[in-house]
């Protein structure tokens, strides 16, 4: 017997009734120290050259545990000093390399922190901001940053990096880690954020670029936005990148057309509060979404359900 399919105005109530919880969590959220996130250093800065700077380090490296991701963004930025914009303006690897032979976070070396650096010295050279940058391979069409973000990392891994690495060939270098490209599968998780934060404007987002509709943002995707996304059945996808992200995105725009990322804080610190049930004994018991999902992870099939783009 073929299982009936969701009429209209049920799907339209589900809907109705998922944004109504969304809503109430996005404001419980929506404050900027209502939990500890890389967007607290950002917003240390009153400049905006300097917030737009300093966001794309810290957004850079936000990976891994979150007190190491601000331990290393506040060591980097003791070298930057007070004014993070200027210093990138005239930095300079052979000069400014001594004073970063300490750092590092994971897998990235002091050197591909320089050749960040360097990197970003030449975008501003040439366009002025990161923003200027970025808005060059901006279409007034695109109906997302997708092809925006695919240009914009291979603007940055065109740049001579012999200054920094000498003369290596073949092999990775460890700075591309920071200019992932849509167009090879990445979720392009932190260059996502870094536009959440530059182009979305509240008590949490800067809100710093005009350039860019809230609307064309993707949802910077990492295991949380996964997990709750996958108990919201807001994907069909099982494995991460750039598509799972897009599918998540074009879910949550049907809640919200206009702003379809403002979610994504909340989704995510709930996610890092183990708030969600996913894949959990007691399933959506403790979670302020409860009632609007199906955890279960493995237990269940993924399924596109009534929110997810077919």
């Amino acid at each position: 017997m073929t299982k009936a399919r969701p009429t209209a105005q049920a799907s339209a109530a589900k809907l109705a009734t998922l944004k109504t919880s969304l809503d109430r969590l996005y404001e419980a959220f929506n404050d900027a120290d209502s939990t500890t996130d890389p967007i607290q250093v950002v917003r240390r800065y009153r400049r905006p050259d300097d917030q737009e700077v300093v966001a794309f380090c810290a957004a850079g490296l936000a990976f891994g545990r979150v007190a190491s991701v601000l331990a290393t963004t506040d060591a980097l930025l003791e070298v930057m000093g007070r004014h993070p914009a200027a210093f990138v303006r005239r930095f300079d690897p052979d000069r400014h390399r001594g004073r970063m032979r300490e750092l590092g976070h994971r897998w990235i070396r002091h050197d591909d922190l320089v050749a960040l650096l360097w990197i970003m010295r030449q975008m501003l050279s040439e366009a002025g901001s990161l923003e200027a940058c970025f808005l060059e391979g901006l279409a007034p069409d695109d109906p997302d940053v997708g092809s925006a973000l695919d240009r914009f990392s291979r603007r940055a891994r065109g740049y001579d990096l012999e200054a920094v690495y000498g003369r290596r060939v073949g092999g990775r270098r460890g700075v591309d880690y920071f200019f992932p490209e849509p167009s090879r599968g990445s979720a392009c998780k932190r260059l996502n954020l870094f536009l959440r934060w530059m182009v979305r404007r509240d008590a949490v987002d800067l809100g710093l670029w005009q350039g860019v509709s809230p609307s064309q943002l993707i949802v910077p995707l990492d295991t949380h936005i996964i997990r709750v996304g996958r108990c919201l059945r807001l994907t069909r996808y099982k494995s991460p990148g750039w598509r799972m992200a897009r599918e998540i995105t074009a879910s949550l725009r049907r809640i919200d057309p206009r702003d379809p990322v403002r979610y994504d804080f909340s989704m995510c610190h709930l996610g890092m509060m183990d708030a969600c049930g996913f894949s959990r004994p007691q399933r959506d018991e403790q979670c302020p979404l409860r009632g609007v999902c199906r955890p279960g992870g493995r237990r269940h099939r993924v399924s596109a359900g009534p929110f997810a783009r077919r």
